[in-house]
């Protein structure tokens, strides 16, 4: 899920009392697990994450981008968000800075901006000058300067005619350094800078269910790319916990606040607290773990198995991923794996039956069909007796790809 990070914030604050900040990112509110929806576990996260501000009396709260899942909310997932909004403005003292990240609708997230402001919330969709980014928290007497950067989309650059995927990498590039040195030098020199942003930094790990993170490496970045005199950098984008190395600052992913996909369970995830001395250092800097608020699993084995597995062991509640391996295709074995696992309480999100009599040809799994880059190469192979397909058809299937999503 959410990594957090906390400074101690408030209008009130007194000299030598710690700053709390928190940095979540990635809720991807409304998201869907195989046609489920998630939006009992994104409440029971914004429930949590509620009582961790009040729980570490926190002042500041970053969201990186990647609010919800889609630019078009349902009705129920916006609910959602704009009533942890008003509990966080009613039921705390803590401002909010939240920023838009790829999967958001930018002017959908900011329309209400000057009306969330007032409560204390201020959110930044679209960045067109560095300026409009830097905030001084708490305004009244700032103790720590942030530059809320919402995700920059590499398809805003200027149109070169026959420029190259690597080109264009090294524009869309050019133009990170740039945006985020200009906020640097908006930023009080004398004031904590914490930098936030969306986006794709080198060395970071995937967990694939971040779709298209990286098409052909134009939204990819490196560490050394960010200013120098920063302390704090808090990213969106990548769903698990992590850091960054290559600065003398803190380069972190918060992570999701719940595992998006199966494979996103071998891990826990977590929020990050950060502590700001009177004197603007930072004196603690630790994960704080969310808990699993339902339970996804995965079970592999021959109907034998898989059907012990489903009788002897407690599944209520958890969400199952069934991988089933057959000597030959049978008819009902599906609906027969569903209801085992259902008679214990459990709700088998999806069955992947492999069957022996299959050809050895690759095989993509339902868990890989968002990525058509994968899609793609996989094919390729079994049409080349397993050879993968070489850079330049890659790459001239990666620039097609990418025209295709910028279509209006």
């Amino acid at each position: 899920m959410i990594p957090i990070i906390l400074f101690n914030i408030g209008s009130d604050v007194v000299h030598g009392q710690l700053m709390k900040i928190v940095h979540t990112a990635d809720w991807h509110i409304g998201q869907k697990l195989h046609e489920r929806s998630r939006i009992d576990e994104h409440e029971q996260f914004l429930n949590w994450l509620l009582e961790t501000v009040q729980k570490y009396d926190v002042d500041l709260l970053l969201v990186s981008g990647d609010i919800f899942d889609t630019s078009l909310p349902s009705a129920e997932a916006t609910n959602l968000y704009y009533r942890f909004l008003y509990r966080l403005f009613n039921e705390t003292d803590a401002y909010a800075v939240i920023t838009a990240g790829n999967h958001d609708s930018a002017r959908h997230l900011e329309a209400p901006r000057e009306f969330l402001k007032m409560g204390k919330i201020y959110v930044v969709g679209l960045a067109t000058e560095a300026a409009e980014c830097v905030f001084s928290f708490p305004p009244d007497n700032p103790r720590v300067v942030v530059a809320a950067v919402p995700y920059l989309s590499e398809t805003e650059l200027p149109h070169v005619s026959y420029e190259t995927e690597i080109e264009k990498s090294e524009r869309y590039r050019e133009r990170l350094k740039s945006f985020y040195a200009d906020c640097v030098s908006y930023m009080s020199a004398k004031l904590p800078k914490i930098l936030m942003g969306h986006l794709f930094v080198h060395g970071g790990t995937t967990t694939d269910s971040e779709r298209n993170i990286q098409i052909g490496g134009a939204t990819a970045i490196h560490a050394s790319d960010f200013p120098k005199g920063v302390d704090y950098v808090a990213l969106g984008h990548l769903h698990r916990p992590q850091t960054i190395s290559g600065t003398d600052y803190p380069i972190r992913y918060s992570g999701s606040p719940i595992p998006l996909r199966f494979n996103e369970t071998g891990y826990r995830k977590s929020v990050y607290l950060l502590e700001l001395s009177d004197d603007g250092t930072f004196v603690r800097d630790e994960g704080i773990e969310i808990p699993v608020f339902r339970e996804l699993c995965t079970v592999t084995g021959d109907e034998e198995s898989v059907l012990w597995d489903a009788q002897t062991q407690a599944w209520d509640g958890k969400y199952i991923q069934v991988k089933l391996k057959l000597n030959k295709p049978q008819t009902g074995i599906n609906a027969k794996v569903r209801q085992a696992f259902n008679d214990r309480g459990g709700e088998v999100l999806s069955v992947e039956i492999e069957s022996m009599e299959m050809t050895r040809e690759l095989e993509i799994s339902v868990e890989d069909m968002k990525r058509p880059e994968e899609i793609f190469e996989q094919f390729y192979r079994t049409k080349s007796e397993g050879k993968p397909p070489d850079d330049s058809l890659a790459q001239t299937f990666n620039e097609l790809l990418q025209m295709v999503e910028e279509m209006p």
